[in-house]
């Protein structure tokens, strides 16, 4: 199947290519990180029509478009054209989920989140609220 054949993205697929992407960021999926997004794919009611399947098909396609040179501006214009901008402070919270599931955020990711925040055009307060439920959520004593 060619990529013309390939069937369009639905929204759900974007949510899970920028969860995939977050978890790709700093050079390291971690088991916590993959685990994080089988849970939210497996339990929100966005996901609640979505073949938990496709997570491998868009991980290669995430893994493909980080190959690229311009691979992150392309996933951007994947998520533009296929998920409507109501989703974009779901999208922006299970990245934020993704990335404080191993307890650290690194470098890599936060300067993906910023990216995925500009990118999504999450107001300032709104993404800081955003963050620090995720920061909450994944508080360890």
């Amino acid at each position: 199947m060619t990529e013309a054949d390939s069937p369009p993205l639905s929204p759900q697929d974007c949510l899970v290519l920028l969860m995939i992407a977050v978890s790709l960021s700093d050079q390291t999926v971690r088991t916590s990180e993959l685990i994080k997004i089988e849970n939210q794919v497996n339990t929100l009611p966005i996901f609640g029509d979505f073949d938990i399947d496709r997570i491998t098909v868009l991980s290669k396609t995430v893994y493909d478009l980080f190959a690229e040179e311009d691979g992150l501006d392309a996933l951007f214009g994947l998520v533009r054209d296929n998920m409507p901008e109501k989703l974009n402070e779901t999208a922006y919270a299970l990245a934020c989920d993704v990335a404080a599931a191993d307890g650290a955020i690194r470098d890599g990711e936060l300067r993906l989140l910023e990216e995925i925040r500009d990118e999504l055009n999450i107001d300032r307060l709104h993404a800081g609220a955003i963050e620090r439920g995720a920061r909450a959520r994944h508080m360890t004593l």
